[in-house]
């Protein structure tokens, strides 16, 4: 697992070891945000699957069902190498059909109707377990992990977000140019370069910080999220906002450009610019990119609940909750450094 990217637990030596052999090794479950009514035009359905990803499902459910893949509510995209639990959504009135639906490696554990269609983001988190195996320094592993439960886990966007050929950024970068592609993408590639794009800046945003000791720093002109609704706010006051951080009732919030990312001031907004002339984009170039690039703000630091560590043998099994949008890598990659 090798990382070029600064860390937290830097200074703690990697605890060695290999994951995801199998898919057994990563397990992750949905949070919802909600759990169904029984009653509406909508039927839930909670699937598991294994080595299959999530696109593959939908296209599959579609097929078996008779439905537009527009008609599949999807709350998050999960990995194809591993078992993972999620909601899905299906037109009710698709439900005599249901039992037409095969594929290998996924089943449907329940299915349960509510009046709305699933929508992205529609889930309060993720729930992980995970083994690292053949584990060399228990002693760092733990060390890591505690100091990741107290200060948090630096919010990466996990190199899942680039793609296979580690090149959708640079995709993306062409897009908000208004460049021409070598192939015209769809509307899913095209969000996905877009947003790997926003990601890549935001990502470095973050690396600074973390090599500044300010990622979990109330600055002066930074945009600050409120933990229990999400509101942000740009901090004028240091010295009052500075204890709201360290009791985690806000956290600092790094850019994810577009015109309607809510602004920085002072030399923060000064070294988010610095980041779009390192990049030859400006802030306008974003509304090329339209919906898919409004923009907005991700915390740099997201809380690890409910965190345990066991050994087994020379493995580690680690399991914890984190909010929607943040990647489980990220927690490896602080225990494992270079592997």
């Amino acid at each position: 697992m090798s990382d070029a990217l600064p860390r937290l637990t830097a200074d703690v030596p990697g605890c060695g070891g290999a994951f995801k052999l199998v898919p057994e090794d990563f397990e992750v479950e949905e949070v919802p945000a909600y759990q169904p009514s029984g009653e509406g035009e909508h039927l839930y359905l909670w699937v598991e699957k294994r080595g299959r990803d999530t696109r593959e499902v939908v296209r599959a459910l579609c097929a078996a069902l008779g439905v537009d893949e527009g008609d599949v509510g999807v709350a998050g995209m999960k990995d194809r190498q591993a078992i993972t639990r999620q909601l899905l959504s299906v037109p009710a009135k698709a439900e005599a059909r249901l039992a037409d639906f095969s594929l290998e490696g996924v089943s449907v554990l329940w299915s349960k109707r509510h009046g709305n269609k699933l929508r992205t983001g529609h889930l309060r988190g993720n729930r992980f377990r995970l083994r690292l195996r053949g584990v060399k320094d228990v002693g760092a592993a733990r060390e890591s992990f505690t100091r990741l439960g107290a200060r948090g886990v630096p919010n990466y966007f996990g190199e899942q977000r680039f793609g296979r050929e580690g090149d959708n950024a640079d995709l993306g970068r062409q897009l908000v140019l208004g460049q021409r592609l070598p192939r015209r993408p769809d509307k899913f590639q095209r969000k996905l370069y877009l947003s790997a794009f926003q990601s890549r800046l935001f990502n470095r945003a973050l690396a600074d910080r973390l090599l500044a000791g300010t990622f979990d720093t109330a600055l002066l002109g930074d945009v600050l999220r409120k933990e229990e609704t999400g509101g942000l706010f740009v901090c004028e006051a240091p010295e009052v906002d500075g204890p709201r951080v360290a009791s985690w009732e806000v956290s600092p919030a790094g850019p994810l450009f577009g015109p309607k990312m809510t602004a920085s001031a002072h030399a923060v907004a000064e070294a988010e610019a610095k980041l779009l002339v390192d990049e030859g984009v400006t802030l306008d170039d974003f509304r090329r990119g339209g919906d898919e690039t409004q923009g907005g703000r991700r915390p740099y630091r997201v809380r690890l609940t409910g965190p345990s560590l066991e050994v087994e043998g020379e493995d580690l099994v680690l399991a914890f909750e984190l909010p929607k949008g943040s990647y489980a890598t990220e927690v490896l990659r602080e225990l494992m450094k270079d592997g």
